[in-house]
């Protein structure tokens, strides 16, 4: 992914990646896209689908650990609370200067501001789900979910 990602440019994917559709069968199809690209490229990644209150998918590749699912359950809360990437939320913070691990008023233990998990949004642009994935660089956690969803639009 390209080093000039911009808050606007992290607002301008999010408003272009809306869904028209998302139940049950698209989170599995979804799922399955992400899976079927990390695993042609040897990517060492877990992936998670969460939506409608609930783990929809979950895959974890060759490579990925236990710290991954940890890394995606943060990243995840992050999109559910803020309703936002969790990418855009870390630039803003580094941007204000107040990361979130300096938050007191944010559990390190359930939240992060790392990129990787990318919000399921609706027409209307209300949350109704994150597509995760960790083990990469936090760009290209970032990049893999949102692809997923670009090639689901489709």
């Amino acid at each position: 992914m390209s080093d000039t990602l911009t808050p606007g440019l992290l607002l301008q994917q999010e408003a272009d990646s809306r869904l028209q559709h998302f139940d049950f069968q698209s989170a599995w199809q979804l799922g399955q896209l992400l899976q079927a690209r990390a695993a042609e490229q040897q990517l060492p990644v877990a992936i998670e689908i969460y939506a409608f209150s609930q783990q929809l998918f979950l895959a974890a590749l060759p490579g990925s650990s236990a710290n991954n699912l940890e890394w995606m359950r943060r990243k995840r809360n992050t999109v559910l609370r803020y309703g936002n990437s969790s990418m855009y939320v870390g630039m803003i913070n580094r941007q204000n200067a107040e990361p979130m691990s300096e938050q007191s008023f944010i559990n390190q233990y359930d939240y992060t501001d790392h990129g990787g998990s990318f919000p399921l949004l609706n027409e209307s642009g209300a949350v109704i789900g994150a597509v995760s994935v960790s083990g990469l660089p936090s760009q290209d956690d970032h990049a893999l979910a949102l692809w997923g969803i670009q090639q689901l639009r489709h």
